[in-house]
């Protein structure tokens, strides 16, 4: 199997086609963990989150990462993801300093979590603070998205997109409806799959979602980013028990796009633990992969600049992000013919 194996395959790839190893430009976009509590307990998820963990971002390594952000100005971009970012306690502490330090704030919400105790007043919270949301929703069906990410969820998550539109979320780009210094209210919507096989074209499937969400529930959204499953951890076993583990390494193996390596997340992003280490992304940091660069922790570094032109470290599970379209936390990275 790819990930058991020694031999980086998707390195090989690189070198059966001539292709250089992967190097950094200079960072402009910090992704952020703030921890692996969730509310949910999705079958697809890499970060083997739920609500029974207890790792947390705390106060000192909040403290510590507004620092070097307000340090690093080529830094334009916060990415805020976990588990469910909200549940930890220094997340407003985080997104207000990020705020005062004018970056641009993107949330990764599974919708659900709105829905819990304390969290009554988050999408207020968001529209004050002009955060945009990457919500989760894999699907406009309920059974599909109930069979991934637990019963209900479809419903929830609905009305939790519907209130979201009635703060000013969703607004079709060319419509901004940003208030003085606070930009428009973006949200955009992630697919992933909820097997082993790669996305569908983006911009077909983002028609076929606005089509249903608009008809059957009055939803407004700017964006659909597909993004492929990783074969790791959670998804991993999951394939794994199932007896498709290697049969969806191997379409991500004979899926590879080299047009997709001009775009790869990991050469404008760095990734920042709950504990503050770093990585050179989500994926990476989950499976221990130390960055490709002497800096271990966010107490290594003065400016996120003095990553640029490091080595990005690499193994087989990389080829998810140059399988078909492309993949990264931005949704696909190349176009098709279908789109």
């Amino acid at each position: 199997m790819l990930l058991n194996a020694k031999i980086d395959r998707f390195a090989e790839q690189l070198i059966a086609r001539g292709l250089s190893p992967l190097h950094r430009r200079s960072p402009t976009t910090l992704q952020i963990n703030m921890g692996k509590l969730c509310n949910q307990n999705c079958r697809h998820c890499h970060v083997d989150a739920g609500p029974n963990r207890t790792e947390l971002m705390d106060r000192a390594t909040t403290e510590r990462v507004l620092e070097v952000i307000a340090a690093s100005p080529a830094l334009t971009t916060i990415d805020i993801t976990g588990g469910a970012p909200e549940l930890n306690p220094n997340f407003r502490t985080l997104v207000t300093g990020l705020c005062a330090l004018k970056r641009s704030v993107m949330v990764r919400c599974n919708l659900t979590v709105l829905s819990e105790k304390g969290q009554e007043d988050t999408a207020s919270f968001y529209a004050q603070h002009g955060v945009k949301i990457v919500a989760s929703l894999p699907c406009y069906t309920q059974g599909n998205v109930d069979s991934q990410r637990g019963r209900g969820v479809f419903d929830k998550s609905i009305h939790h997109l519907q209130a979201l539109n009635g703060f000013g979320y969703g607004a079709s780009e060319g419509e901004p409806q940003g208030v003085g210094d606070v930009p428009p209210l973006r949200l955009d919507l992630v697919f992933n799959p909820g097997g082993p096989t790669l996305p569908p074209a983006q911009e077909s499937l983002e028609r076929d979602y606005r089509v249903r969400l608009t008809e059957d529930f009055g939803i407004r959204f700017d964006r659909l980013l597909a993004v492929a499953n990783m074969p790791i951890h959670r998804f991993s076993r999951d394939l794994q028990q199932a007896g498709q583990l290697q049969a969806y390494e191997q379409l991500l193996e004979d899926s590879f796009n080299e047009d997709a390596l001009e775009n790869v997340m990991c050469r404008d992003m760095i990734s920042v633990d709950w504990d503050g280490s770093l990585a050179d992304c989500d994926f990476n940091q989950m499976l221990d992969m130390p960055l490709g660069h002497a800096a271990r922790t966010i107490y290594d570094l003065l400016d996120f600049a003095e990553l640029a032109n490091a080595p990005v470290t690499t193994a087989s599970h990389c080829l998810g992000c140059t399988a078909g379209q492309g993949s990264s936390c931005g949704g696909a990275i190349t176009r098709t013919s279908d789109d």
